[in-house]
């Protein structure tokens, strides 16, 4: 296990046991030290990752596109990011240029105050949603299928699952 400060395992703790009460089933990556896990949405199945900075009293949530962008398709995929990250509450995506990795990221600052459950909660929440919302726009360009403007349109024009329009 990782050496952490009294700060960033009480803070490492209050994850943990939000991930586990909450359902995720989270496993502990000892190398990383991180927290790794899955989420099936109404789009696809992702890799989740949780990890405390401790050394800056940050959350960090990620979660991992299930497909890897050719390096042909790389510069439409980063105009279709670029669309959707603007404007975005709550995080944003990224997209890793070297090997075609996408992911979501949520994070907060709880320096002075502490991580709470309900902050675990509201960073870790959005981020799985926002992945589900935004992945068929994400496969429609990266097969080619749809200009980033159009895939961002489609999704953006759709309101949110549980929400109205008006």
């Amino acid at each position: 296990m990782t050496e952490r400060s009294p700060i960033s395992e009480k803070a490492f703790a209050v994850l943990r046991d939000f991930l586990e009460s909450d359902g995720w089933h989270p496993q502990y990556v000892d190398e990383g030290d991180y927290f790794r896990m899955g989420f099936r949405g109404r789009n696809g199945e992702y890799r989740l990752v949780a990890r405390v900075r401790g050394d800056f009293d940050q959350l960090v949530i990620y979660v991992f596109a299930p497909v890897a962008v050719g390096e042909e398709r790389r510069h439409a995929v980063a105009e279709f990011i670029a669309r959707a990250n603007y404007g975005m509450r709550i995080g944003n995506f990224e997209l890793d240029f070297a090997d075609g990795e996408i992911r979501y990221k949520s994070s907060l600052d709880f320096e002075g105050v502490g991580l709470a459950p309900v902050m675990v909660k509201n960073a870790i929440y959005p981020a799985a949603q926002t992945m589900d919302r935004y992945f068929p726009g994400l496969i429609s360009v990266v097969a080619g299928a749809k200009s980033p403007l159009d895939a961002v349109r489609m999704i953006e024009e759709e309101p949110p699952p549980g929400e109205s329009r008006n």
